[in-house]
C-alpha cells in the first residue's frame, strides 16, 4: 500500500492497476502525480525491472579478464570464436531522452467513447517516460510544437527540471495547424547530443514530407521512436447517423451521411497508417500505433519491451 498526497488530502493506493486506466487518471489533478501512478502501477505488475536496457546502449566488445562480471559475457560470440568477450555499454549518465510533443489542434480531438483526448493521452505517456528516465538519474528534455516549436527545454537530471516539464505539458494548449517537415528539421538541429528521441503525435500531415523531416533525425544519428497517438473513432469510424464533422487545423465543417463514406474512409485511413509504418521502418525507426482506448500499461510495455529487445540484440 502506498499513500500519496493530492490537494492536501491523503490518497491510498491499494490497487495500482486501476490507475493505468486513462479514465481514472483524467480525474486526478496534477501530471506529476499521474506520472508516478502510471509508473508505479506499471512496475508493480512486473517481475523484472522495466528500467533495464532502457537507457543503457550497447557500445562494443572487449576481451574477458579474470574478475570480470560473467553476466556481461556475450555467449553468441563465444560460440563462434571459443573466446570470452564482454558486452560494454555506454554510461547511463550519457543518456538523454528528448520528448517531442505535438500540441496542434487535431491532438485535442476526443470522440464520445474516449475517456481522454489524444493530447491528454500523449501527456500521460510523455510524463511516465520522463519519470522513468529521471529515476535512472538520466536526463530528459521536452519540445512542444504546432505551427512552430513553442517550447524547447534542454535535457537535465535535476528534480526541479521534471516539475518544469510537467508544468509545460499541463499548460500548453492544443492550437494551430502543423507542418511537421520544417518543425522536425528545426528540432533535429536543436537536439545536438545524440540520444533517444520520442515523438508523440497523430502525424496528420503529408507522409512524404513527414518522412523527410524524420530523416533529418537519423542523419544526426539519433535513436528515434515514433509513437502515433490516434482516437479509436478515427480508425473505426463508428458513426451511423447524419453527422456534422467539425474541421480541425483550418478544415471546414461538413454535414454528411457517414454510412455512405465509411468504407472509403477506412481504406484511406489504413493506407495512411501503413505508409507511415513502412516509412519509419525504412528509416530504421520504431513505430508504435497507440489508441487512446488502450490501457497505458500495454502501451508502455510494448514500447519498453521492443526497445529492450533491440538493444540486447546488439
Amino acid at each position: 500500500m502506498l499513500i500519496l498526497t493530492t490537494n492536501n488530502q491523503p490518497l491510498i493506493l491499494d490497487d495500482y492497476q486501476k490507475y493505468l486506466d486513462p479514465a481514472v487518471l483524467s480525474k486526478i489533478q496534477g501530471l506529476e502525480l499521474q506520472a508516478r501512478l502510471i509508473v508505479e502501477g506499471y512496475v508493480s505488475g512486473l517481475h523484472k525491472s522495466p528500467y533495464q536496457g532502457f537507457s543503457v546502449e550497447f557500445a562494443e566488445h572487449r576481451e574477458y579478464v579474470p574478475g570480470d562480471d560473467l553476466r556481461y559475457v556475450d555467449w553468441k560470440v563465444f560460440g563462434k570464436t571459443d573466446r570470452f568477450y564482454l558486452k560494454r555499454y555506454e554510461e547511463e549518465t550519457n543518456f538523454s531522452l528528448h520528448v517531442l510533443l505535438d500540441t496542434s489542434e487535431s491532438m485535442q480531438y476526443r470522440s464520445e467513447g474516449a475517456a481522454v483526448s489524444k493530447l491528454e493521452y500523449a501527456r500521460y505517456i510523455a510524463a511516465a517516460l520522463a519519470y522513468l528516465v529521471t529515476q535512472q538519474q538520466d536526463a530528459v528534455g521536452l519540445a512542444t510544437f504546432d505551427t512552430q516549436v513553442r517550447n524547447f527545454v534542454n535535457p537535465s537530471t535535476q528534480p526541479s527540471h521534471l516539475k518544469q516539464l510537467f508544468h509545460l505539458m499541463d499548460e500548453t494548449p492544443a492550437t494551430g495547424e502543423t507542418a511537421m517537415a520544417p518543425i522536425f528539421h528545426d528540432l533535429a538541429e536543436r537536439v545536438r547530443k545524440r540520444g533517444l528521441v520520442v515523438i508523440l503525435s497523430d502525424l496528420f500531415d503529408d507522409v512524404s514530407s513527414l518522412l523527410m523531416g524524420l530523416k533529418h533525425f537519423r542523419h544526426r544519428r539519433h535513436d528515434v521512436s515514433v509513437l502515433q497517438i490516434i482516437d479509436p473513432a478515427e480508425q473505426d469510424f463508428p458513426f451511423d447517423e447524419p453527422t456534422l464533422f467539425k474541421g480541425l487545423e483550418g478544415m471546414p465543417e461538413q454535414m454528411t451521411d457517414p454510412r455512405s463514406l465509411r468504407k472509403a474512409y477506412k481504406a484511406e485511413f489504413e493506407t495512411f497508417l501503413d505508409e507511415v509504418r513502412r516509412g519509419c521502418r525504412s528509416l530504421h525507426m520504431d513505430h508504435f500505433l497507440i489508441r487512446t482506448d488502450q490501457p497505458l500499461d500495454v502501451a508502455l510495455s510494448h514500447f519498453l519491451t521492443t526497445r529492450r529487445q533491440r538493444l540486447h540484440s546488439g
